[in-house]
């Protein structure tokens, strides 16, 4: 029999080459790119005996009946889009550990006293409408016709990309599972941080997923000739956001454990013998407690609008999108720690800076995280790696984990 981490890390690198940008990994909502990976991702769950669908946003579910029906259900999984220039392992690594987890328990002839469902997220990165989760968002039924509305750089709407892509925008609200069935959500996902490397552990427990803030702050000040129009005289929307953007890092400098990214910038004209007149850039702010979270985006306008008017450029900042701080669930949490001390002498409790699908899914079933060791702590980078030694720790780990709630099921 072929090692499951081998197969695990085939599907990595096969997934990889799946991307919308020749030469590098991209993979954004409602592409032709995600269509292809659903296909993909698809024939593997049908190939493990999964029942799949999928829902009107897109995602892709497997379905693996448990001892009854209908019975309870717990979902495993992560998401099967990316940033740009991405690494390999940043979602799908969730999702394909999942299907691993359900080939287990079909090559072993093991029964659960509930079913499993392993979910291939289409979108979390909030890449193409600059709003994150969207795919989790739906399954909870927290997507709104505001969202929708939304459009992409080339003025595609939400809800046009949904059809294009064979969704139903109209039928979102029938995509939302039913919270009265679901034991939980497991997600398996890399660190994204140096933590379990410095430590020398495979694996580590997640206590709580950071709140995020996300805004979109506009400049305006007039285009002008770069070579006519003296220095004094100038309202540069370029300069006036450079001088924001080094403010927000100075600011987010002095209080622990708050980050903050301005992580998108355009120009207009675009033009090097002109001066900027107008400059759009986003904003990502986060942190553990919403309240500092919160006291810091109020900052931050408040910075934009006294440098605008310094500059003498307008400036408007727009809340994009706010997820709360989670705390993952004690249950869930003690069950993957008992099943981690089976495969590593020390077990690391560990937040978790970025945002995840476990985050949303959270506001309607208890969810917990599996943090995978990654090389460096390297992220959204295409160095990003994790090994195939540590694959199989994660992989035996959950197999535990499953293994463990099935004997607590009759007491949850």
């Amino acid at each position: 029999m072929r090692d499951p981490a081998a197969i695990i890390m085939q599907r990595i690198e096969a997934l990889a080459s799946i991307s919308e940008e020749a030469g590098r990994l991209t993979r954004t909502f409602g592409s032709p790119a995600m269509r292809r990976a659903n296909r993909l991702v698809a024939s593997w769950m049908c190939e493990a005996g999964l029942e799949v669908r999928e829902d009107a946003i897109g995602n892709l579910i497997g379905h693996y009946p448990g001892a009854t029906r209908p019975s309870r259900i717990l979902l495993l999984g992560s998401h099967l889009d990316t940033v740009r220039n991405a690494g390999k392992f940043d979602g799908p690594l969730g999702v394909i550990l999942a299907i691993a987890c359900v080939e287990h328990l079909r090559r072993n002839q093991l029964r659960l006293p509930f079913a499993l469902e392993v979910c291939g997220f289409a979108e979390e990165e909030g890449v193409r409408y600059q709003s994150a989760c969207l795919g989790s968002r739906a399954a909870a039924g927290l997507l709104a016709d505001t969202d929708l509305r939304r459009t992409d750089a080339c003025g595609v709407s939400m809800a046009d990309a949904i059809r294009r892509f064979g969704g139903q925008p109209a039928r979102l609200k029938q995509a939302r599972f039913d919270a009265r069935r679901l034991l939980g959500y497991v997600e398996a996902h890399i660190e994204q941080g140096p933590v379990l490397e410095e430590k020398k552990l495979a694996v580590g427990i997640v206590t709580a997923i950071a709140g995020q803030s996300r805004f979109q702050c506009t400049f305006t000040g007039r285009a002008a000739h770069a070579g006519t129009t003296p220095m004094r005289l100038r309202r540069d929307a370029l300069c006036a956001a450079a001088e924001f953007i080094l403010a927000v890092e100075h600011y987010a400098a002095r209080k622990a454990g708050l980050v903050a990214t301005a992580g998108q910038i355009q120009a207009e004209p675009n033009a090097s013998n002109v001066i900027p007149g107008m400059v759009t850039l986003t904003l990502d702010v986060r942190h553990q407690t919403d309240s500092v979270r919160r006291t810091a985006g109020e900052r931050f306008q408040k910075l934009a609008r006294h440098i605008a008017a310094a500059r003498r450029v307008n400036v408007s900042a727009q809340l994009v999108q706010q997820t709360p701080s989670v705390a993952c669930s004690p249950k869930l949490s003690g069950l993957l720690e008992r099943a981690a001390k089976l495969h590593q002498p020390e077990i690391v409790h560990l937040p978790s800076g970025a945002g995840h699908d476990a985050a949303i899914l959270a506001r309607i079933t208890p969810a917990a995280m599996l943090f995978i060791r990654c090389k460096e702590g390297i992220s959204h980078h295409p160095d990003e790696s994790a090994s195939r030694r540590d694959l199989r720790v994660a992989l035996a780990v959950l197999n535990d984990f499953l293994r463990l709630l099935a004997n607590e099921y009759g007491r949850l």
